[in-house]
């Protein structure tokens, strides 16, 4: 358990999954946004944390990292994605686990891929896989490169346009259910927290249940402080945690830098809640 008050970014992604900068290059990034606490998140993947190990190894003034994922899974026809933290990533189960999620990831793609054909954009399964490299086909693959090649402004105006419900690209996720992800998390030593809860554009009600059976499945936290958000939402989450009995986690969900996301901004931790990093069943792997 870690009792002092230290700047914790725990939600962050690099090119293993979709993010843009390397594993080296976040953690250095990092460092040098004077982060103290910092887990990398990718997507179904604990492919770069090695390489972020070695980095912060050989830095000269290392942080504290930690081993984190993050998983999709399927809620009443929601993407609902759950960071697990503190992991073994050598754990057996959970490699054979995200191994299968990365596979549901190449089906959906390339269905993304056939679709946005369909409507006459030739190419992009290609080149969302050129982009990707070799971390699984996202959406977020698919919307650098419909950006890059003139179809929207960029990533968010393409989300919007093409790969969101009911658009030309949008494929429904096939993910199982929040309790198994949970239960992968926790066979692998790790914390179970649910990411960016009013980043689902969920009514107050449906998150309310949302949080409510996550935490029945046997979720341990909720990320409460967010890169970007209103105090409403900050204390509306904080509130959540507290009626549901579920610690409170901070990130930054960062995936590349831009002028409204950076490492550490905006992640101060309010009085009177119990963090992550306090609970009694914390336990770091390095």
């Amino acid at each position: 358990m870690i009792t002092e008050t230290l700047l914790a970014d725990l939600h962050s992604h690099t090119t293993a999954s979709d993010g843009q900068l390397t594993p080296t290059e976040l953690l250095t990034r990092a460092i040098e946004k004077g982060v103290e606490m910092f887990a990398i998140t990718d997507h179904d993947t604990v492919g770069g944390l090695a390489e972020a190990h070695l980095a912060n190894q050989n830095h000269a003034t290392p942080l504290l990292l930690i081993n984190g994922c993050e998983i999709s899974t399927r809620w009443n026809s929601f993407d609902i994605h759950i960071v697990g933290l503190n992991l073994d990533i050598a754990h057996t189960g959970l490699l054979e686990f995200l191994t299968h999620q990365r596979e549901l990831r190449e089906v959906r793609a390339q269905e993304i891929g056939e679709r946005l054909a369909k409507a006459g954009i030739e190419g992009a399964y290609e080149g969302a896989k050129a982009i990707a490299g070799d971390a699984a086909l996202s959406r977020g693959h698919y919307a650098r490169w419909l950006a890059d090649n003139g179809h929207a402004t960029d990533m968010p105006s393409v989300f919007k346009r093409y790969l969101a419900r009911g658009k030309t690209g949008y494929v429904p996720n096939n993910w199982g259910d929040m309790a198994n992800a949970i239960e992968h998390i926790h066979q692998a030593g790790g914390v179970a927290v649910l990411a960016h809860p009013s980043g689902y554009k969920l009514s107050a009600k449906w998150l309310k249940r949302l949080v409510r059976e996550f935490a029945e499945a046997g979720g341990d936290a909720i990320e409460v402080i967010l890169g970007q958000q209103t105090l409403d939402d900050r204390n509306n989450l904080i509130a959540l945690s507290k009626q549901n009995n579920l610690l409170a986690s901070v990130g930054s969900d960062f995936h590349f830098p831009s002028n409204w996301i950076e490492l550490g901004k905006n992640l101060f931790q309010p009085q009177g809640v119990e963090w992550v990093w306090q609970s009694q069943h914390w336990t770091n792997r390095v």
